[in-house]
């Protein structure tokens, strides 16, 4: 089959870009094959095997990360997803993707100044996204050179110096933002807010703004608290699990441990997502010897809803709804008294579910009436009810109103402050929570910055600052001119790719700070730095003796992480030690201790102590076995809201159906991605092979519009404004996905996600819900 589809074209209105390929170049024709295997078990292990040979981490650096990963006293987090990792005694709490994100940092290939003379930056800019950052890991800090359109070496003095210059020379603190992703740890964390904050910023935008900041919101407004309430025990009590617009087995794939166990012992086990992913059946989970010995796998569900796109909140309000009715008979349906001790709203709530009609609930999740009667049994019969959720949940104008109507679920019967119960957001990074809870907010409260002012003796501005979406418009339109960027591959990660792209072109300075070359580094702005920082898996060496970090994990464990491997080259600094050099570079007349906090990170600690809700005897606590858990007031039935009761919401059902002839497209990652970082073009659990300019699409669909199997196609979608954006010649994939629905990979498909189009309820983008209409290539759209 002919893969002329390896950079498709995009069209945004009437101009035209050609966009590199992201993954690596296929190693034969594309090939679909239904997956009919568990999850897990062997295939991931030949597919890691495979992995690490490939990148040399045989026979020692793999298997020794292998044992040190996620351990209790002494090891390192992964630096993967944000699962947690608490469970007393298991010592392979490993998946298949975080031993191929940690194998990819523990590469032994090396960028260097070698590399970069031989490579201009235009030349790098039309290399893949995959080929950028198998060249290894960057050795030393480099700046980009107009003239020569080459990155040449820099110290770190200098870079510092010019981070500094330029930060100084602003004519207003604002027009600086301060990106990071999910990768930072507490203490570098800590360090940046403040930076930020004493220069005279909020401009603190964070992958949180793209991915689960509908969930922050929903849960502080209708709970007091802005993440979920329980914890790994709670999984494991748990009579009934709702897992929603979760693709569990790879993107939290050690959630796989959870479900086998709670099938096990009988729970039911509920997926809710417009495809069936693989994690939604069985498992072999990779540290049970035995049934990795004997083959046996283990069901991970019991009833699988697919429903459509952007479906969610009317299944919801559906399961809400029968749960009301049958309390007109049932007195045991509702916690009637914990509705009236703790709860404030419900009568408005009861009587908006008691005028939806279930024809308009049918319609708009796109299920029958018996398959959601099917999940409020399961429900209602359940003493004790989890819902999880993730990025299909949030990424969609309505995404807090969904997340508020999980918690009308969970309140209608009192599924919160008790064991085994409550809401249970999936967070996709390894620290992404840990940064918000550390002050990465750009809308801190008034109570942060005046106890920031009290313990750190600095005047934080009060005025709300820039998000992710803001800060790309305000770049684009000259407010913002200067761009750092912790961790992370921001021009890929964000929507709408030629105008982000455009956007950081327009800066005087783009600063990333960064293990590996992405393609954050070849969109860059007039100038230029990469700052190369130590890996989570390697030792932070410093004046007081090797250092650890903490992290804060999905479900509010905070424990220690220490590297274990020499650093990739002698020329890294550590991310706080990177921090605290621009910071003394900008702030030269700073009180803050910024060079005496790096010496030992104890001390950033004993601050963020005295800073931190919840970080008291920081220190002693966190060095406990398995660290320590944030304090969680809803958890105590203590709710922080105006009523000071858990908030029922009463909103309007979104109308989600697709107008005639569009489809509701969303964008998800392959198995074998973590990110915006592909290891290959294969999605194992999807059945794809060589491919990833594609689109799963419902062979009805496919039929309406005269699209044949693997057959070319053009996507158009069309945002909010009328413009237009354009994918060409993409395969169409057969699947099982509802009528009017589509899915494809980012970051390819960012291309057709419009920045503006944002939800006006989180300020999100909405990535999960977007208008196309796909038809053969070359026909008229």
């Amino acid at each position: 089959m002919s893969t002329d589809q390896e950079k498709p074209e995009t069209l945004q209105d009437t101009s035209e870009t050609l966009e590199p390929r992201v993954g690596p170049a296929p190693e034969g024709d594309p090939e679909f094959h239904p997956y009919h295997h568990p999850a897990a078990g062997w295939g991931a292990a030949r597919s890691v095997t495979g992995f690490m040979v490939r990148e040399g981490a045989l026979p020692l650096d793999g298997p020794r990360a292998i044992m040190k990963m996620n351990h209790e006293n002494g090891g390192f987090d992964c630096p993967g997803c944000a699962w947690p990792d608490d469970t007393k005694g298991l010592h392979l709490d490993i998946c298949e993707n975080g031993i191929k994100h940690v194998t990819w940092e523990m590469t032994r290939k090396r960028v260097g100044r070698e590399f970069f003379a031989a490579h201009s930056v235009t030349e790098l800019d039309g290399w893949s996204d995959y080929d950028l950052e198998n060249e290894g890991r960057l050795t030393e800090p480099m700046v980009y050179d107009p003239e020569a359109d080459h990155y040449v070496p820099i110290t770190w003095k200098d870079a510092f110096a010019l981070v500094g210059e330029t930060l100084r020379g602003l004519d207003h603190p604002d027009e600086a933002t301060f990106y990071t992703s999910g990768r930072l740890g507490n203490e570098a964390t800590f360090l940046y807010q403040l930076m930020a904050r004493e220069l005279g910023t909020n401009n603190l935008p964070d992958c949180s703004n793209m991915c689960h900041e509908a969930s922050g919101r929903a849960l502080q407004t209708a709970l007091g608290t802005g993440k979920g309430t329980v914890d790994l025990e709670d999984w494991q009590t748990a009579d009934a699990l709702f897992i929603i617009g979760v693709n569990a087995a790879s993107n939290a794939p050690r959630m796989l441990t959870a479900l086998t166990e709670a099938y096990h012992r009988g729970a039911q086990i509920v997926h809710v997502n417009p495809l069936v992913e693989a994690a939604a059946t069985r498992a072999i989970i990779p540290h049970d010897f035995k049934d990795m010995a004997t083959f046996h796998s283990t069901r991970t569900g019991t009833l699988d809803l697919q429903v459509r796109i952007g479906g969610d909140m009317a299944l919801l309000r559906g399961m809400a709804k029968a749960v009301l009715e049958q309390s007109a008979t049932d007195p045991k349906a509702l916690d009637r008294e914990f509705i009236e001790r703790h709860t404030a709203g419900f009568e408005e709530y009861r009587a908006l579910c008691e005028a939806t009609p279930w024809e308009e609930l049918e319609t708009q999740s796109g299920l029958s009436r018996d398959d959601i009667l099917k999940a409020a049994r399961v429900y209602r019969e359940a003493d004790r009810s989890i819902i999880s959720w993730c990025l299909g949940v949030t990424q969609h104008e309505h995404g807090v109103d969904t997340v508020r109507e999980i918690v009308n679920l969970l309140l209608l019967r009192g599924n919160l402050g008790r064991e085994g119960a409550g809401p249970s957001p999936v967070r996709g990074h390894s620290n992404v929570q840990g940064n918000r809870t550390c002050g990465i907010d750009h809308h801190p409260s008034e109570a942060f910055l005046d106890r920031l002012a009290e313990v750190c003796g600095i005047d934080p501005p009060r005025e709300h600052g820039k998000d992710t979406v803001a800060s790309i418009r305000a770049m684009r339109d000259g407010e913002i001119k200067v761009f750092v960027g912790m961790g992370g591959n921001f021009a890929l990660a964000a929507p709408d790719t030629p105008a982000t792209y455009a956007a950081l072109r327009t800066c005087e300075l783009t600063v990333q700070v960064s293990t590996k070359l992405n393609r954050s580094h070849v969109v860059h702005g007039r100038r230029a730095l990469i700052l190369p920082c130590l890996g989570r898996t390697e030792k932070d060496h410093q004046r007081k003796g090797i250092q650890s970090t903490s992290v804060e994990d999905s479900m509010s464990m905070v424990h220690m992480s220490v590297g274990m491997k020499r650093p990739a080259s002698p020329h890294l600094l550590s991310e706080p030690a990177i921090i605290a050099g621009m910071a003394r570079a900008a702030l030269p007349d700073s009180p803050t201790p910024w060079e005496w906090y790096v010496e030992d990170y104890d001390r950033i600690r004993d601050t963020m102590a005295r800073a931190l809700d919840g970080f008291e005897d920081f220190n002693r606590r966190v060095r406990l076995p398995l660290g320590f858990r944030i304090k969680q007031p809803a958890r105590e039935l203590v709710f922080l809201t105006e009523s000071g009761r858990a908030e029922f919401s009463s909103s309007a059902l979104p109308d989600v159906v697709p107008a005639p002839g569009e489809l509701a497209l969303g964008t998800m990652r392959s198995h074998d991605q973590w990110n915006t970082t592909i290891y290959s073009d294969n999605d194992r659990y999807r059945g794809v092979k060589n491919l990833r300019t594609l689109v799963f699409m419902n062979r009805a669909d496919m039929r309406e519009r005269g699209i044949a199997d693997m057959g070319p196609v053009d996507i158009t979608s069309t945002a909010r404004d009328g413009s237009h954006r354009r994918l060409n010649g993409y395969l169409a994939v057969p699947y099982d996905i509802p009528r009017g629905c589509a899915a494809g990979y980012m970051p390819e498909m960012n291309v057709l996600c419009a920045l503006d189009d944002y939800s006006t309820q989180s300020d999100q983008p909405i990535m999960k819900h977007v208008r196309v209409t796909i038809v053969p290539a070359g026909a008229p759209a």
